[in-house]
């Protein structure tokens, strides 16, 4: 399971066990497997000048993978992915009329998400292929 940002995707596992604990083996079984792509720049392994320090993976995207970007999209970044998606389903504070835009608004960035670490992965191994 890859991942970006360990700590994070573990935690809402887990988090997702404790409500529904018919699911926590499977859950704890996902967290085992968890890769995080986040490590080689967080750790320095993988560095560019672009990247500005950081190992946000809205920095190191437009470095490696430069035809995607978040700019367009209607949410832009995960924390406010969670509480949009935290008010919209878990708490009831979003209206309905907003609803389907918002859910939709949420698939868009879940998928772009996705799509970078599928992008920025196949750039680590084309890196390394190249030693």
């Amino acid at each position: 399971m890859v991942v970006w940002c360990e700590t994070f995707e573990k935690g809402r596992n887990t988090e997702m066990a404790a409500f529904d604990p018919e699911y926590k083996a499977f859950l704890e079984d996902v967290n085992d497997r968890v890769v995080d792509l986040m490590i080689p720049f967080k750790k320095g392994d993988y560095v560019h000048k672009d990247f500005m320090g950081s190992a946000s993976i809205k920095k190191v995207l437009p470095v490696l993978v430069p035809e995607l970007s978040y700019k367009e999209l209607g949410i832009q970044n995960g924390e406010e992915a969670l509480r949009l998606w935290s008010e919209a389903v878990l708490e009831g504070k979003c209206p309905e009329e907003e609803k389907d835009k918002r859910m939709s608004n949420l698939i868009e960035y879940c998928k772009l998400d996705t799509l970078a670490m599928v992008k920025i992965l196949k750039v680590l191994k084309e890196s390394i292929n190249k030693k």
